[in-house]
């Protein structure tokens, strides 16, 4: 009726390394965006800065 011999080093880091794990999982759904998501952004952001560009290139200084 031995019981089983359990390292406290390795299991202190296993329980730290699962809650790094869940924590990070939960960052990921909070503030995590997809590639594709990121590119569209920068996509749409330059758009808009040479819709911008061009419509002061076409303004009339006083």
């Amino acid at each position: 009726m031995t019981g089983e011999i359990v390292n406290l080093r390795r299991a202190r880091k296993a329980k730290a390394r699962e809650s790094a794990d869940r924590e990070a999982a939960r960052n990921r759904i909070l503030h995590g965006r997809t590639r594709a998501e990121r590119a569209r952004d920068a996509a749409e952001q330059a758009g808009a800065d040479q819709a911008r560009a061009r419509l002061d290139r076409g303004r009339i200084e006083d």
